[in-house]
């Protein structure tokens, strides 16, 4: 059999059946091989980096991997950045790389990076050393890939194999399940002695939980300890922002109040996250003295902070276990408590809701919401508006919401959103993105245009990398708007014309209505611009003051 065909072969025996990748010379036998499939879809991105974003974009959304094929070296290395972001996010990927020859490498053959340059930054990098080797190492990828906790690996596929034919070795038909660990019993039960020992409990999801489709087993465990629940970056949406139960999201935003509701519980239960220092300031957010954490992955447990118990186990599981083993209600009053943040949230942003234009990103963000209907798919970028967003836009569902966790990498909002339209192509995926993250994929209006996908791209409008001229002048004396571009402005609908795609601005929270429900009923991508307030305050500074502050 010809290579590149197995390759592709034993994508779709995995489940794979949707390639995001740029063509060069070097691929063009794997994309032969994807032509002949009328089951697989390759999807032609217009930039490396974007490539992975769409491939993480599709996996967040579905919870089934997806694959990425790009070229040796740069192509390679752009491609890093996403790659690095879906292991930050556990989001599983097979990333197909083709390689230098052999007996080229070394010599500095075009393209040529170092196989082992990859190996810190993906779950696994695997090097094709044997041309008969190849289908087995492809469905060792796909296992390692969706065995939790999940993560990109990278298979390197020197070019001149994939035109050679082989016997290929195989294995067994069909791509088992990968098991879960099992339940530590005694670790369950120390934990629900812990936990119902506490009058004040409060429960920290991380997106580990949405990895398990732990969310009716979370919130069981919320309701029989009466406790609050704070969400991380990564586990927003997990239990729907609009559950009484949740208090809000812990990041370097969060409010005094939010702070104080970890701080003043007296036990903690952390499911499905690893304390990253983004979300918790570097370990600087006090948390209560007993805590237990449910992780995946034993080199987390207790980063940053003492552990009283620490189960290795899936959130689900572990949840249910947990929930058998609660003899009777611990805590009281955890409604009221996630009502006393998300109301003192409220007070705090209220003088940021006016409806003249130019409207702030609160604003804006709020009136995106009113018109999206709940089963929205909606992708998130990293910026300023995104902090604001964690604090005031609301996560309706597991895998409706998607945005990038510890990498924080810009850039992500288009792309993403792309992947998770072709994963969810009966739902309306909607990319919200600030003007800086969207100049940084831009390009990819142009592959939504050619590739017929129908998402909706806002983006927010203040002629500024706003989150970073507000800290250069703060704190370094740099002047307002030190980073920003009013003198040369951006024009996002001229843009999009220019790639074949319908635009329209939107100055009110009414015309925000208009153009989105407008959008929302095409069958085209479309953009709208909202321009936002270049003198709005940002969220750190805002929901944190310095006299707040712990």
């Amino acid at each position: 059999m010809r290579i590149s065909r197995g390759v592709i072969d034993e994508l779709a025996a995995g489940g794979i059946d949707t390639v995001f990748g740029i063509p060069g010379k070097q691929t063009l036998p794997l994309n032969e091989a994807i032509a002949d499939r009328d089951e697989t879809r390759f999807l032609v991105a217009r930039h490396e980096t974007a490539v992975s974003h769409e491939a993480w974009g599709y996996a967040e959304t579905s919870g089934d991997p997806a694959a990425t094929v790009v070229v040796p070296g740069p192509g390679d290395m752009n491609a890093l950045n996403g790659l690095k972001n879906a292991a930050n996010d556990c989001t599983p990927l097979v990333h197909i790389a083709v390689e230098t020859e052999p007996d080229v490498r070394g010599g500095d053959g075009i393209h040529e990076t170092p196989p082992e340059t990859y190996d810190p930054l993906v779950k696994e990098n695997i090097l094709v050393e044997r041309p008969a080797a190849t289908r087995v190492v492809v469905r060792r990828a796909i296992e390692t890939a969706t065995t939790p906790p999940k993560g990109p690996v990278r298979i390197g596929i020197p070019k001149n194999f994939l035109v050679q034919d082989r016997p290929l070795a195989t294995v067994p038909s069909g791509h088992p399940q990968p098991d879960t660990p099992e339940l530590p019993d005694e670790d369950i039960r120390a934990a629900a002695s812990c936990l119902e020992g506490a009058e004040r409990p409060v429960i920290l999801v991380g997106g580990g939980a949405r990895a398990a489709g732990a969310s009716e087993e979370l919130l069981a465990v919320a309701d029989a300890l009466d406790a609050p629940v704070v969400t991380t970056y990564k586990g927003k949406g997990v239990v729907s922002d609009s559950n009484e139960r949740i208090a809000g999201t812990l990041s370097g935003s969060a409010s005094p109040e939010l702070l104080d509701c970890l701080a003043n519980s007296d036990a903690l239960l952390a499911v499905g996250t690893d304390f990253d220092g983004v979300a918790t300031r570097h370990w600087s957010v006090e948390m209560p003295a007993e805590i237990v954490q449910v992780t995946l992955s034993p080199g987390d447990l207790g980063t940053g902070y003492d552990l009283t118990v620490g189960i290795v186990a899936d959130a689900a599981d572990a949840l249910a276990a947990l929930d058998a083993e609660l003899s009777a209600t611990a805590g009281t009053g955890g409604v009221e408590r996630a009502t006393v943040v998300r109301n003192a949230t409220e007070e705090r942003i209220d003088p940021l809701l006016d409806d003249d234009p130019p409207i702030t990103s609160v604003r804006a963000l709020r009136a995106v919401r009113a018109a999206l209907p709940e089963e929205t798919v909606v992708s998130v970028d990293a910026g300023g508006f995104r902090v604001w967003a964690l604090n005031t836009f609301d996560a309706c569902g597991p895998r409706s919401y998607v945005n990038p966790g510890s990498w924080a990498t810009m850039g992500t909002g288009l792309s993403a959103a792309i992947g998770a339209q072709v994963a969810n192509p009966d739902k309306n995926v909607v990319a919200l993105s600030g003007d800086g993250g969207l100049m940084m994929c831009i390009h990819e209006l142009h592959t939504a245009a050619s590739e017929d996908i129908p998402v909706t791209v806002v983006v927010f409008n203040n002629s500024d990398y706003a989150i970073i001229s507000e800290e250069a002048d703060r704190t370094f004396g740099l002047g307002e708007g030190a980073y920003g571009w009013a003198d040369a402005p951006l024009a996002f609908t001229t843009i999009a014309a220019g790639m074949g795609v319908e635009a329209a601005r939107a100055e009110t929270p009414g015309e925000i209505k208009t153009e989105l429900t407008r959008a929302l009923d095409s069958d085209e991508p479309r953009l709208v611009e909202i321009p936002t307030d270049p003198d709005e305050p940002q969220a750190s500074e805002w929901m944190t003051p310095q006299e707040d502050s712990n």
